[in-house]
């Protein structure tokens, strides 16, 4: 089973063992949301279904209001993530079933795949890994390709599980704001890039900044020269000198919208240090709510 990262070689393996296996592309581009579904179309790994961030990945936003509809979405933010029973329900459409290993790869560096690795885990679906180094790692490994649409499968009824991941909420992040020790102790690391977090720049949401007290690791952090993740230990030493002797446990990532934090919660597993928690909502949702603190710098 696999449950964080495969290789090109693993997956090419993996697909003539015959075992159930359930390939994703999730290639996409924030600022042409249509560029990733044409770059799967062209080219993809064999079988391989297409899953975009706005339609399946995210809870449908109201086109004047900008927000889900109430009771359609499990966190707030630009990528608000539908309910757990609406997520299984198109995993069910797609011809998942549980127990199944769910492979997940897209060209952009992990940055939109870890979205769908982390949401399998979220309905309590454990085997699912990232293809390390992409798109890319496959076509540098001699992998098969195939074009065209997705392929029509067999609808499934796909269960909900008890949650392999945590879910935290701009509730409990508020709560636990400046809590470094005890049972509330929270480290929050933001993964959007340096200006951004510093409040130089912000392209994509109303207010710059960041969180009071988050830490900064930019998610391509850790991706090495390679195109793939680094090795754990460099990750491991890495992630302990930013945390400073906080408690690994006590990490919440976030971003700007709760995709690109995956990345840093994926490297943090990969090097041993415990499955941590996501603040889906993230940035977008902390500077849109009336009151929320805001720091720069």
């Amino acid at each position: 089973m696999y449950t964080t990262l495969i290789s090109a070689e693993q997956l090419q393996t993996l697909l003539t063992s015959g075992q159930p296996c359930l390939v994703f592309d999730c290639s996409f581009d924030l600022t042409n949301p249509q560029t990733g579904e044409a770059q799967y179309t062209e080219a993809h790994v064999p079988g391989a279904l297409y899953a975009h961030l706005d339609r399946h990945l995210s809870a449908a936003k109201d086109p004047v209001s900008g927000k889900a509809a109430p009771g359609t979405a499990a966190s707030g933010g630009r990528h608000p993530l539908p309910t757990r029973e609406a997520f299984a329900a198109w995993l069910g459409s797609v011809g998942l079933t549980n127990g199944t290993q769910v492979v997940v790869y897209d060209r952009q560096g992990a940055n939109y795949c870890g979205r769908l690795w982390w949401m399998l885990k979220w309905v309590g679906h454990d085997n699912v890994a990232v293809l390390d180094g992409g798109w890319q790692a496959w076509q540098a490994a001699g992998g098969a390709v195939q074009s065209g649409p997705s392929t029509q499968i067999s609808m499934t009824n796909y269960a909900l599980a008890l949650a392999c991941t945590t879910l935290a909420t701009i509730e409990t992040v508020a709560s636990s704001l400046n809590h470094s020790v005890g049972d509330q102790a929270q480290t929050l690391i933001d993964a959007r890039a340096a200006p951004r977090f510093r409040g130089e720049v912000e392209p994509l949401d109303p207010v710059a900044g960041h969180i009071p007290g988050a830490l900064n690791r930019p998610f391509a952090q850790n991706i090495g020269a390679d195109g793939r993740f680094k090795p754990a230990e460099q990750l491991k030493a890495e992630f302990l000198a930013l945390l400073g002797g906080r408690d690994p446990a006590s990490v919440v990532h976030h971003c700007g919208s709760g995709v690109s934090a995956v990345p840093n919660m994926l490297a943090m597993e990969v090097a041993g240090l415990g499955r941590t928690a996501l603040f889906a909502g993230s940035w977008s949702e902390w500077c849109n709510t009336p009151d929320a603190p805001i720091a720069q710098g």
